[in-house]
């Protein structure tokens, strides 16, 4: 009798529950012979979202999705049943929900004196347009491992276009040309309806209610078993007939090592990295901690892997200037309405018909988005949540005299208030802010050489396959869902030899209509 083959995941991000849901979907392959390992107390990876209406809720960020793009994500929860209602599926519940309600922005930019900024036009003047047609035309080749400052000149960078763009996608000067590139021919149809982000799909709730535990509940039953609180901390990589090949791996539960072997049929899927590796919560009164790779095991293992293995990649090349890759985001608990009533009475969208509000002179950078209510399943009728966070938060603050990153809660909205000349004992009376520090949260956007970023299924390795934001897919974009289940659909289908066909990257960048759509509003 054939032993049954197993497969080993080590992390649970959303990569490393599709990749676990491909197996068993598409692969055949039974629930029970998957084991997840997970070092936090739950699964989701950076699809976080927790807490109470009495402790606060918080969550580190959320991903933007749309339906025009997400070719690999709506593929996989058209099968998916939502938690709220198992006859329809996720898919169905989210286009149900963006239906009546398409998102319309009508403040997307506020400017210093509380006025909503004219984002009609997108600020371009001629020398703009032909250097990022010329940077959108470049090849990859020739982009090189260049930032986007030495294709685009200053001036760019004060543009109503990059405000939004930036803000929307989290991109600054000094991030990948490529990846830049990359997210301009991805989301070409965003181009032209960017100040509105009429692109953009909400989910009911924050994604770890409403994408993460529909997962893990669909995994749970398929008997797939989940070890949290539980970090791999080393791998046995052996040669074996000129391959790479998992043999073991060391496991640490409760400060206590064991081993568990690896066979020779075995499959081991590794999420090498987290852009929310090192990331710390503060409070209404205390900032949140500053982490760097030391305090925690996240690169650990992708780093010794590369020992002596270019193939694996470079880690070095994302991990190595928390200055350039980290900002902080905050997360708002109300228990009144005063704040969200004021807010779409200033911004003309009610709460998730809008999207994110940047103020765009604010020395943070700072955005803050209202989504529908409730924002968490377990969330009360009478209490509201808000999200925010900042691009700069190394920089003192126009109404708080620190860095956002030294800010507790309580600073983070009187910088808010400052911005809105809104009263904080009027509109934050019932206040719990909870701010997040996230070290390398943009890491996968630093500028890189190529073979920095592996294959999903390196060369010559049996059977160790790469699921992440750090791994090489060629046209497709990181710091989204859909990357993460791309590239674990890739390793799982080559791992399987499953021969269903993966779902392409829909070319809107090839498309006349939307081609000559960015042309118009370049020239708005």
């Amino acid at each position: 009798m054939t032993p049954q083959r197993h497969a080993y995941i080590i992390g649970s991000g959303i990569g490393s529950l599709a990749a676990a849901t491909f197996m068993i979907r598409d692969g055949g392959m039974a629930g029970d012979a998957i084991t997840i390992f997970e070092t936090q107390p739950v699964p989701g990876g950076s699809l976080d979202g927790s807490g109470t209406a009495e402790g606060g809720y918080s969550m580190r960020g959320g991903r933007m999705l749309t339906t025009d793009n997400y070719e690999c994500t709506w593929e996989l929860y058209k099968t998916i049943p939502s938690l709220t209602d198992p006859a329809v599926t996720v898919y169905e519940e989210t286009v149900a929900f963006n239906t009546p309600v398409t998102a319309h922005s009508q403040a997307r930019l506020i400017d210093r004196n509380r006025a909503i900024v004219d984002v009609t036009t997108m600020g371009f003047d001629m020398s703009d347009r032909v250097e990022l047609l010329k940077l959108t035309e470049t090849s990859e080749e020739k982009l090189g491992d260049s930032p986007i400052t030495d294709w685009l000149s200053p001036q760019f960078f004060e543009t109503n276009f990059w405000f939004m763009w930036q803000t929307t996608f989290a991109f600054q000067p000094w991030h990948s040309a490529i990846e830049f590139r990359r997210y301009l021919h991805r989301f070409m149809k965003e181009f032209s309806r960017i100040e509105t982000l009429e692109g953009v799909k909400r989910t009911v709730y924050n994604q770890n209610d409403s994408l993460v535990k529909p997962l893990v509940a669909w995994l749970t039953s398929k008997g797939v078993q989940f070890r949290c609180n539980t970090t791999v901390t080393d791998m046995t990589v052996e040669t074996r007939d000129g391959q790479l090949t998992v043999s073991g791996l060391t496991v640490r539960t409760d400060n206590k090592d064991s081993v568990v072997a690896v066979d020779k049929d075995d499959l081991v899927i590794l999420q090498n990295a987290s852009m929310t590796d090192a990331s710390s919560i503060g409070s209404m009164t205390v900032a949140p901690e500053k982490r760097t790779k030391a305090d925690s095991m996240g690169w650990v293992l992708w780093e010794r892997l590369c020992e002596g293995r270019p193939e694996f990649g470079n880690p070095a090349a994302f991990n190595s200037s928390i200055a350039e890759s980290n900002w902080p985001s905050f997360t708002v608990t109300l228990h009144d309405a005063v704040f969200f009533n004021r807010m779409e009475s200033l911004s003309g969208n009610k709460a998730g018909t809008g999207g994110l509000v940047t103020f765009r002179d604010s020395n943070w950078r700072l955005s803050i988005v209202l989504a529908h209510q409730p924002h968490f399943a377990n969330q009360p009728t009478d209490v509201q949540v808000f999200w925010g966070y900042a691009l700069h938060g190394d920089r003192i603050g126009d109404f708080v005299a620190k860095p956002m990153a030294d800010c507790s809660g309580e600073d983070i909205l009187q910088e808010l208030c400052g911005h809105l000349n809104f009263d904080k004992a009027d509109v934050f009376a019932s206040a719990n802010c909870i701010p997040c520090r996230m070290p390398y949260i943009t890491s996968m956007f630093m500028p890189r050489a190529p073979g920095d970023r592996p294959q999903p299924i390196p060369v010559n390795s049996r059977n160790l396959g790469l699921v992440s934001q750090f791994v090489e897919i060629p046209e497709d974009v990181v710091f989204t869902v859909e990357f993460s289940i791309r590239v674990a659909q890739i390793v799982v289908y080559q791992m399987l030899g499953i021969e269903k066909k993966i779902p392409p990257v829909s070319r809107h960048d090839t498309s006349l209509k939307v081609k000559f759509d960015a042309l118009v509003k370049a020239f708005q």
